[in-house]
């Protein structure tokens, strides 16, 4: 686990050491074990590590095979780099280390484009051929490591995270607000979806994508993997008791391959079902020791800040060693500057807050975690499943329950100039649209699983965790267990309020208290309700000199927060003062 980043020049103008090096700081929380740079003429590439496997020198990247004409920079963990290992051995490779990287770049070098399709893990990739001058880049079927790219008047540059990318020589970037980025993140709940970012100049590779980038700047994509729900006769009639089966044995191999490391592996344990049975499957398997942690914050406005109860009944019933973190309010508010700074993009969830401060205690005692995020959205877990089951207007029932606000409700709220047709809908729309899902409720779980989870809460667990040097693995989306819920009806998620098979299979791992509870979250009350010096931080951002410069809000908008905080909450409970000033708050971290 890494932070990469990297240019190239299409004019064969020579790349500054110093834009490749100043990237590269700008990822040391990333990777605070070593870092690497190598310039050659007219691409660069820059390298954070985080020592997970194989710890020795022989895995540093920048890693080039001077055989083999490659230079690769590589940023994620192969799963099966072992398997692969033996077969490109079998072709006649040879190997100088023992870590994943080096089976990458010899992968990419025995079956060319299609190498990607061979791994299985978390990786955002970059290799550079030598005689070609070709440059690929590729990302994981499900977005878990993310890759931005920019271009410069000369070339192109990328970076494991979007504040890398302005590190060097920002000027060459528009930085202005993407309107349909924007539009995004006030109406689709804060996701903004592959290509588009907060800024004009700034994409992000697509999840399940491999580009080739040619000298001359020409480029092609090539998808080399989309998650279908088309499913056989016989799925549709297999009883749940044999998906359930199926589905243990496929999530407890999930979960097994996510122990593969040469450091220790603990657990983020939330005391909700998902995390929980991760804890279960690990003991299981034989883990020792294993490590678990929660965290919890001071109750607000009547509602509870933790869920210590629960993971506490795991921790005693599995035996971990378990480290529980409570959070007065005075340091919540003095970690925000800090949470803000490591988002690569501005994400509204309060969980934010919550994954920051609790990656930098668990950063202490471990190097990897395993983490329940996925769950909800690839096993049916959110409340606007049900009502799409028997939808005429799926699109419109969706956006009903997830969408924070109507068009017509944004256009009053926002600079006209930021108004220009209702593209999240439209987004929406054209999503439900594409082939391989015909229900209703499959047509939301595949927005959910390949848009909406990429760019929030996966997105929110990389940035939090990284940003103290701390990788997180999520067994949830290994992509061979989200292709078997795929194939699994509709009607054996929704059972049981929502993940019904997957709670099946929980209940003969862990104790029943935990599974029929009510359905919880990393609460942060306080900045729900904003009194205090939350509702004075966000009313400074807002006011600010910068924010009235920039004039994203209307000013009557603006004043009604204010004067209402807790009287403006989105369908899905989220604050809107929160939302409007979370984005002023991020631009100006990032001195936009």
């Amino acid at each position: 686990m890494c932070g990469i980043c990297g240019e190239i020049t299409f004019d064969n103008r020579p790349i500054p050491l110093s834009s490749i090096d100043r990237m590269t700081a700008a990822l040391e929380q990333r990777g605070p074990d070593s870092q690497g740079v190598i310039a050659r003429g007219r691409w660069g590439l820059g390298h954070r590590r985080l020592q997970i496997i194989d710890l020795s020198p022989r895995s540093e990247q920048p890693m080039t095979d001077p055989d083999l004409g490659l230079s690769i920079v590589f940023n994620g963990c192969i799963y099966n780099y072992r398997e692969l290992r033996a077969e490109l051995e079998g072709k006649g490779y040879r190997f100088f280390s023992q870590g994943d990287t080096e089976v990458v770049l010899k992968a990419y070098h025995a079956w060319g484009e299609r190498f990607a399709e061979r791994l299985t893990g978390m990786f955002a990739i970059a290799i550079i051929e030598r005689e070609s001058g070709r440059l690929v880049l590729a990302r994981d079927r499900l977005g878990i490591k993310p890759l931005y790219v920019a271009q410069t008047p000369a070339g192109l540059r990328f970076a494991s995270s979007l504040p890398a990318l302005l590190a060097a020589e920002r000027e060459n970037i528009d930085t202005s607000i993407d309107p349909v980025a924007f539009q995004a993140y006030m109406t689709f709940h804060a996701v903004v979806p592959a290509p588009y970012t907060i800024l004009k100049g700034v994409r992000k590779l697509p999840p399940a994508t491999v580009r080739i980038i040619e000298p001359d700047g020409t480029s092609r994509d090539h998808t080399y993997w989309v998650l279908s729900f088309e499913r056989s006769a016989e799925d549709i009639e297999r009883p749940a008791e044999e998906w359930r089966e199926l589905l243990a044995a496929s999530l407890t191999e999930a979960v097994r391959r996510r122990m593969i490391a040469d450091v220790p592996v603990g657990v983020l344990l939330s005391g909700g079902v998902d995390s929980s049975l991760i804890v279960g499957l690990l003991n299981r398997l034989g883990q020792k020791g294993l490590k678990t942690f929660s965290i919890g914050f001071e109750a607000a406005n009547q509602e509870s800040g933790d869920e210590f109860i629960y993971s506490d009944l795991i921790a005693e019933r599995f035996g971990t060693d378990h480290t529980k973190i409570f959070v007065p309010s005075e340091k919540l508010l003095a970690a925000l500057p800090a949470t803000i700074r490591a988002m690569s993009e501005p994400m509204v969830s309060y969980d934010n807050v919550a994954f920051y401060m609790l990656s930098q205690e668990v950063a202490k005692h471990v190097r990897v975690v395993q983490s329940g995020q996925g769950a909800d959205e690839v096993f049916g877990g959110y409340h606007w499943y049900p009502p799409l089951a028997n939808s005429n207007a799926p699109a419109d029932e969706y956006a009903r329950a997830f969408f924070d606000r109507d068009h017509a409700t944004f256009a009053r709220q926002v600079s006209p100039a930021l108004v220009n047709g209702d593209a999240a809908r439209e987004f929406v729309e054209a999503h439900f649209a594409l082939p391989r899902a015909t229900d209703a409720v499959d047509k939301a779980l595949r927005l959910d699983t390949t848009v909406m989870l990429v760019d929030d809460p996966v997105k929110r667990v990389d940035n939090m965790t990284m940003a103290a040097g701390l990788e997180a693995r999520v067994p949830f989306l290994d992509h061979d267990l989200v292709e078997l819920a795929a194939r699994i009806p509709a009607r054996h998620k929704l059972r049981d309020n929502g993940k019904g098979i997957l709670k099946d299979v929980a209940r003969t791992v862990i104790p029943a208290e935990v599974i029929d509870r009510p359905k919880g979250y990393f609460p942060v009350p306080a900045l729900k309700y904003l009194e205090g010096p939350y509702l004075e931080l966000a009313r400074d951002a807002l006011t600010s000199e910068a924010a009235r410069n920039r004039g994203l809000f209307r000013q009557d908008y603006l004043a009604a927060l204010f004067e209402d905080p807790k009287g403006h909450i989105t369908p899905l409970r989220g604050s809107e003062l929160w939302q409007a000033a979370l984005l002023e708050m991020w631009l100006q971290a990032n001195a936009i």
